[in-house]
């Protein structure tokens, strides 16, 4: 479909100098010098300008009161939590505890047809946020795991539009975990998990710059579910077949801690002597990363997927993200999962990240161009994803298009910027994926939210009575 947007207050281009985009008070349509209009064919960018005529193959959306800012990339999900939203047990854990209450006391018993809704809960979240892209970090195996559990959040990716990159989590021993101690869970072997990824990677995974679907290769846990030997055999694999690679690392100390009790090393250390450092991959949190670990990510071109809500949420403390990126590091931002960020809000992960550091570092320490790059661009580069996460001529027509006709708007000066500065509650009126309008006039298409309200209480009625 070609498509012709027009008429938007304002369009957020990062080609644009940092100065532009703080000072800009507001944009009047008629003024020739911003541009209001976009021109996409194929999926593709094709014209940014001012009173652009339609073509007759082109439907025409109207922005008007919208601001256009390139779809949002979550680096770090957790679906499945979609269904674990404020567990009561879980409320005032820290994450040890959390993950023996909450996560790993439901997911073994999770059904196929339970996470296909859990994965359209959360995608539909991401959606009305404004993220374009989720990369999910799936990790619902264990030796008797039935294929149709993955195959559920693949299915429900393809349904509503969205790309997705399916990180394939894996426990290849319980070692110290200790949700998979609590609760007994028996672990795959690395032979079982690259068959089992073969089989994905297969049937899914796709090459290229502008791909909807991708697989990475992201065991759960460096430090407490997997061999030395097991993360090097997985690395190979992926590296063969030119995946990336992704896990958790650092979210707390306890990672530090057993890193030097079991291996003599500093989890740092131990990461880089099992070939899981470099420039195709990237850990989530890292909360707990001191100046030399920061050297050795950043010296290897290591990335991180930041989540601050979840890591408030938990009591972990506050990534060192500036020191990161000031180090050279690529910054993204993901939400985690809903079981202990309970938001599921790309906006609001914009908006803490842009607040937590001011906070701890002083009101210059973070500014909005900043962000919004941590939360499109970044990621889109760091996924592998390079013809997306910014507004430009020849890039991907990911699109989202915010409301700011409500009050809550209206006092904005810096209007292009507005959604990030004023956070949730936010309006996506439209949201396109590779050109494609997958939420018009603020409905996510191909998704009935009666019919989802009630199959998710239903399911959550059901886990319950199987979780006793």
């Amino acid at each position: 479909m070609n498509t012709l947007i027009r008429n938007a207050r304002a369009i957020y281009c990062a080609t644009e100098s940092h100065t532009h985009h703080e000072s800009q008070i507001s944009v009047n349509n008629s003024n020739p010098a911003v541009p209001t209009d976009i021109r996409i064919r194929d999926g593709v960018i094709t014209e940014i300008g001012n009173q652009l005529l339609p073509t007759d193959d082109e439907q025409v959306i109207d922005a008007i009161g919208c601001v256009v800012w390139p779809g949002l990339v979550n680096t770090h999900h957790h679906l499945a939590q979609s269904i674990l939203k404020g567990v009561p047990e879980g409320l005032n854990q820290a994450l040890g505890d959390w993950l023996g209450s909450v996560p790993y006391r439901f997911w073994p018993k999770i059904s196929p047809q339970l996470m296909y809704h859990a994965a359209r809960l959360g995608l539909y979240e991401l959606l009305r946020s404004g993220a374009t892209t989720c990369a999910d970090h799936h990790y619902l195996y264990h030796a008797d795991t039935s294929p149709e559990v993955e195959d559920a959040v693949w299915a429900a990716a393809d349904e509503l539009g969205i790309r997705l990159v399916l990180c394939r989590g894996s426990a290849t021993v319980q070692g110290s975990h200790k949700g998979m101690l609590k609760h007994g869970i028996q672990p795959e072997n690395v032979e079982l998990v690259m068959q089992r990824m073969e089989r994905s990677y297969r049937q899914y995974h796709q090459a290229g710059d502008n791909a909807m679907r991708r697989l990475v290769v992201a065991p759960t846990s460096l430090v407490h579910s997997a061999t030395a030997d097991d993360l090097r055999t997985l690395a190979a694999w992926a590296r063969e077949r030119q995946l990336k690679l992704h896990s958790h690392l650092l979210e707390v100390s306890f990672d530090d801690l057993q890193a030097q009790e079991k291996y003599g090393q500093r989890a740092i250390d131990y990461a880089a002597s099992c070939d899981w450092l470099g420039n195709d991959v990237w850990f989530a949190h890292l909360v707990k990363s001191d100046e030399y670990t920061i050297q050795q990510l950043a010296a290897s071109g290591t990335g991180i997927a930041h989540c601050p809500t979840s890591n408030c949420r938990l009591g972990s403390g506050i990534a060192p993200a500036l020191a990161m990126e000031n180090a050279g590091m690529n910054i993204t931002l993901g939400v985690d999962g809903s079981a202990s960020a309970e938001s599921g809000s790309m906006i609001q992960e914009l908006n803490l990240a842009w607040l937590l550091h001011r906070a701890v570092n002083g009101a210059d320490a973070t500014h909005a161009e900043q962000i919004i790059r941590w939360g499109s661009q970044n990621g889109a580069q760091l996924l592998g994803l390079n013809n997306c996460g910014d507004i430009a001529v020849g890039k991907a027509a990911d699109l989202v298009l915010y409301d700011i006709g409500s009050p809550r708007f209206a006092g904005v000066h810096s209007e292009v910027i507005a959604p990030l500065l004023c956070a949730e509650p936010v309006s996506v009126k439209y949201s396109l994926i590779n050109g494609r309008v997958v939420v018009d006039n603020g409905q996510v298409c191909g998704l009935d939210e009666a019919e989802l309200v009630a199959e998710v209480r239903a399911g959550v009625a059901d886990l319950l009575r199987s979780a006793g």
